[in-house]
């Protein structure tokens, strides 16, 4: 769900129209039944038993059948075979019937009545989040919100929704979130931020919603169609995001850091000391090689945090791994040094040859790429199935011809942008098949398909979701922490006060928690040579990289 559309607004309104439907063509269906067999009734003791049968004691007799209550003094009547088949004709229906309004309205109203009601109101809170509207890019907000302990309550207004999430012991309340009222019972004004995630036009009435009740609260909208931002702003949303565009940029971001000597996008830790992630290229001087022959801490001081292959990432690998073009580093270290790591990941042939990025899609996501795209050296090729402005080839990208026609045995990078994932997952492998050594890097829209195209052969994957639920948690809980929205692995500044007193050889972080001290802030300053005899002080902010699951228990034990 990647915005809460009409169907959301609309659903429980759906449902009671289906259910009031199939009602009614039973109960239709029920009155034909009842007065089909009435008539033949009466018609049958006439013709094969030649007793006449008034249509209210026929009626009377149907009735009787079909609840199993009885026969009466007719039975004594039913000679003919004719009219013993009837009756049991009769009698099948009738139990059929009955069966069928089992699971149409007894069983729905008994699960029904054995469900709990969905709070509307919670207790009082503060410095809270509100998120308007449920979907998983909140469902990854969410997360983050709990790994950090940070209070939030969603706001739903379709009641099934809101007794599933209720199940699954999400805190919300059942309501709609265009009330004031309503946002008043979730304590809005006391709140720290209220993310608007349903439909353009509902998240402007959930912005006004909120500042008729209060003005000091931040607001946080999602957007689909861009051109719509100025009016969310007009609404008073402070930050309008939208997904669509930090997912074609986060694409773009990293090929550009793939493919050509400049490090992309990072995490600033401190003065000249970043995160990034680097894809090893086939060809490379470290490809083949295992972690420990490679090189790399002596070479360049770099630290490797972890490494990612094929989707699954790997904290503290072992120094026997092997590296290949399958594998992306997670690395820390000065400018000067990750620049030269990034040389050792790149392959002479490709890093000689002309830059060139085939963008498969121009949707909104491919448009967004191929604007990136301009303001690097590299040369693009849009491909669409449609003739539009700045698409250089029209086709299929499951064709072979097409992808041949932009180029591809002398690309760099491809990049799919397309909105079905189906698509997606054939045309990375016809891709794959055609230039074993091109650099993939593929949307996802939904996150279950990212290991499908993981192995297609995709080098890297992004999920629509996974990118903005991320971002919307660096948003909120900046100064906090730093988190790397795109890759799915969090920098935490935090304090140790139960390692105080201990070297980092002796608290032994990494084979505990699967996190690495990355560096340490002490007295204002960043401190990142760090060796197994560094003591740990209490006043110490320890920079910590790790997955979700890491940094969680980084917590327990040192906190």
């Amino acid at each position: 769900m990647a915005q809460r559309p009409q169907w959301f607004s609309v659903s429980l309104g759906a449902f009671v129209t289906r259910q009031r439907r199939r009602a009614l063509l039973y109960l239709a269906s029920f009155a034909a039944v009842l007065s089909l067999y009435t008539f033949a009734y009466s018609w049958g003791m006439t013709t094969f038993e030649g007793e006449e049968r008034s249509l209210m004691f026929s009626f009377s007799v149907v009735i009787e059948t079909f609840t199993t209550t009885g026969y009466g003094v007719d039975a004594e009547h039913w000679t003919t075979p004719q009219m013993r088949l009837i009756m049991v004709a009769m009698q099948v229906t009738g139990v059929f019937l009955i069966f069928m309004a089992l699971p149409l309205f007894v069983a729905p109203w008994i699960q029904q009545a054995l469900r709990v009601s969905p709070p509307t109101s919670v207790d009082e809170l503060e410095d809270h989040i509100v998120i308007c509207g449920y979907s998983p890019r909140a469902e990854t907000l969410i997360d983050e919100l709990e790994s950090w302990n940070r209070d939030y309550i969603v706001v739903v207004s379709d009641r099934d929704e809101a007794l599933d999430l209720y199940e699954r012991n999400i805190s919300l309340v059942h309501g709609d979130p265009e009330s004031a009222e309503v946002l008043r019972n979730v304590y809005v004004e006391q709140a720290d931020t209220v993310v608007a995630d349903a439909t353009d036009e509902q998240n402007a009435s959930i912005a006004l919603a909120v500042r008729e009740v209060t003005d000091d609260v931040q607001i946080i909208s999602l957007v689909e169609d861009a051109d719509l931002t100025r009016y969310l702003r007009y609404a008073g949303a402070d930050q309008v995001f939208s997904p669509r565009h930090l997912l074609g940029h986060s694409l773009a971001e990293k090929v550009t850091a793939s493919v050509t000597t400049d490090l992309g996008e990072t995490v600033v830790v401190g003065e000249d000391f970043e995160i990034v992630e680097l894809s090893i290229q086939d060809g490379s001087e470290v490809c083949g090689r295992r972690l420990a022959e490679s090189g790399i801490r002596e070479r360049t001081g770099a630290s490797i945090i972890g490494l990612w292959r094929r989707g699954e990432f790997q904290s503290s690998p072992s120094p026997d791994t092997t590296l290949d073009e399958s594998t992306i580093l997670v690395v820390a270290g000065r400018e000067a040094q990750l620049e030269r790591l990034k040389e050792m990941t790149l392959s002479d042939e490709r890093s000689h040859a002309r830059g060139t990025v085939i963008v498969a899609g121009h949707g909104e996501v491919g448009s967004t790429v191929r604007e990136t795209m301009q303001s690097t050296a590299m040369r693009t090729v849009v491909v669409d199935i449609e003739d539009k402005p700045n698409v250089d080839v029209v086709g299929d990208v499951t064709d072979e011809r097409t992808l041949r026609d932009a180029g591809i045995e002398h690309a760099n990078a491809l990049i799919f942008a397309l909105g079905d994932d189906t698509t997606t997952i054939f045309a990375t492998l016809v891709a794959r098949e055609l230039d074993p050594g091109v650099e993939i890097v593929a949307r996802a829209n939904e996150t279950e398909n990212i290991g499908k195209l993981y192995s297609a052969g995709a080098d890297y994957v992004l999920a629509l979701e996974t990118v903005s639920g991320r971002m919307l948690a660096s948003t909120i809980l900046e100064g906090e922490e730093i988190i790397s929205p795109d890759k799915q692995i969090e920098v935490v500044r935090t304090t140790a006060p139960r390692l105080a007193g201990e070297s980092l050889g002796d608290a032994d972080v990494r084979s505990r928690t699967g996190c690495t001290v990355i560096a340490v802030e002490r007295n204002g300053d960043i401190i990142t040579d760090l060796g197994a005899e560094f003591v740990i002080r209490d006043d110490d902010q320890l920079v910590i990289a790790g997955t979700d699951e890491d940094t969680n228990e980084f917590a327990e034990i040192a906190q």
